[in-house]
């Protein structure tokens, strides 16, 4: 578990929409904010019906010593979006300074990036520095409208027509094994984006042929297949039952509820929280990129860092034994 960690107190300064659903946050931070590398993350203390609680978003190109961020306001939002769309300017916060969990490297010959929706924002930065840079480059970018596409205009005058944008609505869509098909033998592609777009290009990535070591990705933790509903869990060996809200991951109940859990990424990658599924009588809502496809499909094991079930209860095993 990550622990090195450093809050600050801040206050927001600026907040403006840059797409239908997406919001600008700046904020100024006590003491200023270090330099940060694309792909960066500050973890915020946020108010969710009264109760304090921690959300992670990617911090974005921002004036030196401030911290910036777009944030999606989603429909099935578990409060952290509610929350920050409501911050005012003025109004104090208690953010982390940022570390980098995608990190963009500098050896490719060319770069390929590609957005899904709210995940332009590592991918914006990595744009950004790439240019500044004088980096060979190209960006695809698809949300399910056009005024979904936070940044589209700044993008397109800072790329021009190395940057495609795509609007589902309307039938558009990256063909992938085209885009992979240019790509020189050292180039390298970063990805963020919803998971069935992730999947989709790790099968298109080793068809053609290319190490997934230069396949870097980030996801957000939403299959988008189900909405968040209450569960409950009893964790084997444990004598407790825990229930999980709509608003809350199964990791974070359990940790509330005294229960000890190993974790690190909180984004589903790393695999650390990773629970044995015995018994259940309700789907599994997989939202992690750790398990494999045939993992999944047997319904075994759940990241809970990110997964849960899509209602009901399940007996867990943690590998708590007395």
């Amino acid at each position: 578990m990550r622990n090195r960690v450093e809050w600050r107190d801040a206050s927001l300064i600026e907040s403006r929409r840059v797409a239908e659903d997406v919001r600008y946050l700046e904020f100024e931070v006590e003491g200023g904010a270090p330099r940060f590398d694309p792909g960066s993350h500050s973890s915020i203390r946020v108010e969710i019906e009264g109760e304090s609680a921690i959300r992670t978003y990617t911090v974005i190109p921002a004036p030196a010593g401030r911290i910036a961020m777009a944030v999606k306001l989603h429909p099935q939002s578990r409060g952290g979006s509610r929350f920050m769309w409501s911050l005012a300017p003025g109004q104090a916060v208690r953010l982390t300074l940022p570390e980098n969990r995608f990190e963009l490297n500098w050896r490719a010959g060319q770069y390929l990036l590609l957005a899904g929706g709210i995940g332009i924002t590592p991918i914006y930065g990595m744009a950004k520095a790439l240019v500044a840079r004088g980096a060979t480059l190209r960006l695809v970018y698809t949300a399910r409208s056009r005024a979904r596409l936070a940044f589209a205009d700044e993008l397109i005058a800072l790329l021009g027509d190395r940057c495609d944008l795509y609007d589902s609505s309307e039938g558009g869509h990256i063909d992938l094994a085209s885009e992979f098909a240019a790509l020189p033998a050292d180039a390298e592609c970063y990805l963020c984006g919803p998971i069935g777009m992730l999947e989709a290009a790790k099968v298109a990535w080793a068809a053609a042929d290319r190490p997934m070591s230069r396949l870097r990705y980030e996801v957000f933790g939403d299959s988008g297949l189900h909405p968040e509903r209450p569960f409950t869990v009893e964790v084997l060996n444990g004598d407790v039952s825990v229930a999980v809200r709509p608003d809350q991951t199964l990791l974070d109940a359990l940790l509330g509820a005294g229960v000890e859990m190993i974790y690190d990424c909180q984004r589903g990658e790393c695999g650390l929280c990773t629970v044995r599924v015995l018994d259940r009588d309700a789907e599994i809502d997989h939202r992690d990129v750790f398990l494999s496809p045939e993992e999944k499909a047997e319904n075994r094991r759940m990241c809970a860092c990110v997964s849960r079930l899509t209602e009901g209860r399940a007996l867990i095993d943690i590998g708590l034994r007395r």
